[in-house]
């Protein structure tokens, strides 16, 4: 009789294009676009890539990448061979690891985001570059207001409460003040403090976790102050920068990528969304979300089982049927495991699932969190249920 584990496996690491990951449905390649963005070439191509060699369906990660599913191994090389074509691999999977940027999608022309992320990428190039753990990450945030505070980095650069730039350890609220000529190679020094002082014992460790252990930061690095409010995070519809549209469960097939590509060049969003540049409209796809009331929104769900080995059970199916009976701005976390994978911060409801198809209940908190109820099963998760 097979023993089905409680306790999910932990990888330490995220795929790449380069260092893919095995799932229940093959590789997953997880592509990190230059600055988050895609030009319409870009996206054909990538959306051809996956038609020919994976399974057609395309995710959108928390962290703004574009991830193939279901490539075979067979189909690696050749997979990868078309994504250099395209401009979108690193020199090698050490370069590739280091390139975790996150940038705001709502840059606009002119404000520097864009440099200061090319700068940042060429200095993560160098072969000196600390060696950081594998999901070690910077935020270019640097419009009037944050809005990458809910996202995950270790390193922030965001605009100064007066004026200027402000490099900022995740988990503090002072920084070091910078310039856009400087910023990258102030990020780096930090990077490099973390790992001096002891910040990734056996290759793994975040920042946050690193300051409320009680690390104090270098004077350098607590002199000057970010912003302190940030913006509430961008939903469907029209923006200065073009049209935000999302996805169920920020999941896309090749075709509709194929489709969008025609609209403009397209920014990858950590919200699991595409905004299309300059676009007035959306284009008129089936099953995009473009409304920001769309009850879509309101859940959030791993892949699941079988396309995922860790999961313990179908999460969407679940998620699907429960999303549109949540109360107004409430969200549901549905995840397969206690991993927590497709939202690492806490939601007002979150469902895991346990072996033999059951959930556990968590009230504000993530995944790994203590359960308010157990051994639910998916006919007794009611709205009374969720409400309570």
């Amino acid at each position: 009789m097979k023993t089905v584990s409680m306790s999910p496996e932990i990888k330490g690491w995220c795929p790449g294009a380069l260092r893919p990951m095995m799932s229940g449905d093959g590789l997953v390649v997880r592509i990190r676009p230059r600055g988050g963005r895609l030009t319409p070439v870009q996206a054909k191509g990538i959306a051809d890539l996956s038609a020919r060699h994976g399974n057609g369906l395309i995710d959108l990660s928390s962290r703004a990448n574009v991830q193939l599913r279901g490539v075979a191994e067979a189909a690696h090389g050749a997979l990868i061979e078309g994504l250099r074509a395209l401009g979108l691999i690193d020199p090698s999977t050490e370069a590739e690891a280091r390139r975790n940027i996150v940038v705001t999608p709502l840059w606009r022309d002119g404000d520097g985001a864009t440099d200061l992320a090319r700068a940042l990428t060429e200095a993560l190039a160098a072969g000196d570059a600390p060696r950081t753990p594998a999901k070690f990450g910077y935020a270019v945030d640097c419009g009037p207001l944050p809005v990458l505070r809910d996202i995950s980095a270790d390193i922030r650069i965001e605009q100064g409460a007066m004026g200027g730039l402000v490099v900022r350890a995740d988990g503090a609220s002072r920084g070091a003040a910078a310039t856009e000529e400087t910023a990258a190679a102030i990020a780096l020094r930090l990077a490099e403090w973390f790992l001096a002082s002891g910040g990734a014992p056996g290759g793994r460790g975040r920042m946050a976790a690193h300051l409320a252990r009680g690390a104090g930061l270098p004077p350098e690095f607590t002199l000057a102050e970010a912003v302190g409010t940030p913006a509430p995070a961008p939903v469907p519809g029209p923006l200065a920068q073009g049209i935000l549209v999302g996805f169920e469960f920020g999941q896309l097939t090749a075709e509709t990528l194929s489709i969008l590509a025609d609209s403009g060049p397209l920014r990858a969003t950590p919200w699991r969304m595409f905004l299309i540049e300059g676009a007035a409209r959306a284009p008129g796809i089936s099953g995009l979300i473009t409304a920001p009331d769309d009850p879509r929104l309101k859940v959030v769900a791993c892949t699941g089982a079988p396309a995922c080995p860790q999961a313990l059970v179908a999460t969407r199916p679940v998620a699907r049927a429960l999303g549109s009976s949540l109360a107004p701005g409430r969200r549901l976390h549905v995840s397969g495991c206690a991993k927590g994978c497709a939202h690492p911060g806490p939601a007002a409801l979150t469902l895991v699932g346990r072996p033999g198809g059951t959930f556990d209940l968590i009230r504000s908190g993530i995944a790994a969190d203590p359960p308010a109820l157990t051994g639910l099963v998916p006919e007794a998760l009611t709205p009374d249920i969720l409400s309570e």
